[in-house]
């Protein structure tokens, strides 16, 4: 239970973590009068996805290949079924033209690339299946292309919006730049090293706490900002920021995380990443059914039973 408490507890550090580390960094990209174009695709879209970045370095650096896949998959898994089936009952989800046939279907490719790179058992006859160095910076290449559509898209958009920003002095944003960064590893270093401490004491694999705790506890940013945003009606924002994310995790954090250290492929493991496969492409065809194209809130409490199926397959097997 000591064990769990730490673990738990490093969310805190974590999360604070990476909302300081926005904040302050964004207040300081103000002041040095950088559009916000940069600031709302670079500082604000790292932020919601840093703790996922922090503990897979972590872990990535440590050779821990169950938690670095598993937050990644899990995430992922828990972003569409668990976060956008909870946004879509809070109120049915519109989807745009440029997220229904370009982003959607870009993060469903991430799901089969990443399923691609770590079967190599199955597709190229080897002896294990990893997601080697190579594979890596393969996902890192993909992550570039999206980066650019992304920049072009926000190029054709109103470069003049404006984004909340809180206002800091340029000595004071720093300083609250290092603080951000010292909590975000401090909370990285604790979850994964009392994950595994957890996992070996009650005797599971460290897979199914990256699946559950640590991946649910590192998408709590992204469950925040996506459950408030449709509360507000802002569903752009709510089903954006989900698939942003995941297509960030996919290509960008694990690319990282097989650059520091070649991802093994567990055991079990090809379920979780067959239901990411899956719930990219329920969220595709729940697109074009119901009225409109729109994610409806039947559709989002379908989303929501399949999680927790999905959990409970997790803790029988």
């Amino acid at each position: 239970m000591i064990n769990l408490l730490f673990l738990l507890l490093g969310f805190i550090p974590l999360i604070y973590g990476a909302d300081l580390l926005v904040e302050s960094a964004s207040s300081l990209a103000k002041k040095l009068n950088i559009p916000n174009i940069v600031i709302g695709l670079t500082i604000i879209a790292f932020g919601t996805s840093a703790p996922e970045l922090v503990v897979n370095t972590f872990a990535s650096a440590a050779g821990n290949s169950e938690i670095v896949l598993g937050n990644i998959i899990g995430s992922n898994i828990f972003n569409i079924l668990g976060i956008l089936g909870i946004s879509a009952i809070i109120y049915p989800l519109t989807v745009k033209t440029n997220t229904t046939w370009i982003e959607i279907p870009l993060c469903l490719l991430s799901a089969a690339i990443v399923f691609i790179a770590a079967n190599d058992i199955i597709i190229d006859k080897s002896s294990n299946s990893l997601i080697t160095r190579t594979d890596g910076i393969l996902l890192l290449g993909f992550f570039l292309i999206f980066l650019s559509y992304n920049f072009q898209l926000m190029k054709s958009g109103n470069l003049d919006e404006e984004i909340a920003v809180k206002e800091y002095s340029i000595v004071k944003s720093v300083l609250l730049i290092l603080t951000g960064i010292i909590l975000l590893a401090a909370g990285g270093k604790i979850i994964v090293e009392f994950a595994v401490k957890f996992a070996r004491i009650i005797e599971i694999p460290e897979r199914i706490i990256a699946l559950t705790i640590v991946s649910i506890g590192t998408s709590l940013p992204e469950l925040a900002t996506s459950a408030v945003a449709a509360k507000k009606r802002n569903v752009d924002i709510a089903i954006g920021n989900v698939v942003g994310s995941n297509i960030f995790n996919a290509f960008f954090i694990l690319g990282i995380s097989a650059v520091i250290n070649p991802v093994r492929l567990q055991k079990m493991s090809n379920m979780d990443l067959t239901v990411n496969i899956l719930a990219s492409t329920l969220l595709f065809i729940f697109i074009f059914t119901g009225r409109g194209r729109r994610i409806d809130r039947i559709e989002g409490i379908i989303f929501t039973v399949i999680y927790l199926i999905y959990l409970a397959v997790l803790i029988i097997l």
